[in-house]
């Protein structure tokens, strides 16, 4: 089996895969000071709660914005599951033409969302990842990686509003009944939630006019479903698009 790791900023996700089939996933929050024995347990712990027997682990490929923890779960799969594990890099097979002035700036998650989303619906594509920063991502008809833009996620814009307006509470990030919001809490809700809306509508237009073929968008990350339900512009929702992502990665790497 194989274990497949994307270590975001504020989540890491991780997903077992069974002759190619995801068998289970979940949702961790990424903890920096965590030692490769607290991360060796906490894996352990979730493959016996999912009934998935971890002694079947024989591969394990790792996606990570947090430099840090790439070595922390680099020690841990040796440790734990005798795997040397699989780091997307630069110097990785991925076969994506990348077009970026600077190819090494691209962040290892959105190079795996690109090729995951090139291989499952083709080009041209833009896809969205809800995450720490909310990434929008441009892929070509024939499969290169053009660019895209980056924005402050929806976390991160709730965390400094609520920090930095001192009269202002932190409110649960959900869709209000109402755009125009009757106390506090409403209208904090209604700005957030509309206001992302607007945000990721009004780049994706701007994005769509800039390929020659209307590309399909397609909408991931832990916030995907909340944001998708009121979007404009999103095509698909892909929860577990990064999770392929990797998949497909180790599966050309293993060739």
């Amino acid at each position: 089996m194989l274990l497949a790791i994307d270590v975001g900023n504020t989540h890491t996700v991780l997903g077992v895969y069974k002759n190619k089939k995801l068998q289970s996933f979940w949702r961790i929050q990424t903890q920096r000071e965590k030692t490769e024995d607290q991360y060796g347990i906490t894996i352990k712990n979730l493959l016996w709660y999912s009934n998935l027997p971890n002694v079947e682990i024989k591969d394990i490929i790792i996606s990570s914005v947090v430099p840090p923890l790439t070595q922390t779960l680099s020690r841990m799969g040796t440790k734990y599951f005798d795997v040397k594990p699989l780091v997307v890099s630069p110097d990785i097979k991925t076969e994506m033409n990348i077009l970026y002035e600077n190819p090494e700036e691209v962040g290892a998650d959105r190079i795996v969302n690109a090729i995951a989303g090139f291989e499952l619906y083709g080009g041209p594509l833009i896809i969205v990842d809800f995450g720490t920063a909310t990434t929008f991502c441009s892929i070509s008809e024939d499969g290169s990686y053009i660019g895209g833009a980056i924005a402050p996620g929806m976390y991160i814009s709730t965390d400094a509003l609520f920090k930095l307006a001192a009269k202002l509470p932190k409110v649960e990030l959900t869709k209000p009944a109402k755009v125009i919001g009757r106390n506090t809490t409403a209208s904090m809700q209604a700005g957030i939630f509309y206001g992302f809306v607007g945000q990721v509508d009004g780049i994706v237009k701007r994005m769509i006019k800039e390929f020659y073929t209307k590309p399909t968008v397609i909408a991931t990350g832990g916030l995907a479903n909340l944001i998708s339900a009121e979007s404009e512009t999103i095509d698909r929702i892909n929860p577990y698009l990064t999770l392929e992502g990797l998949k497909i990665i180790y599966e050309k790497n293993k060739r």
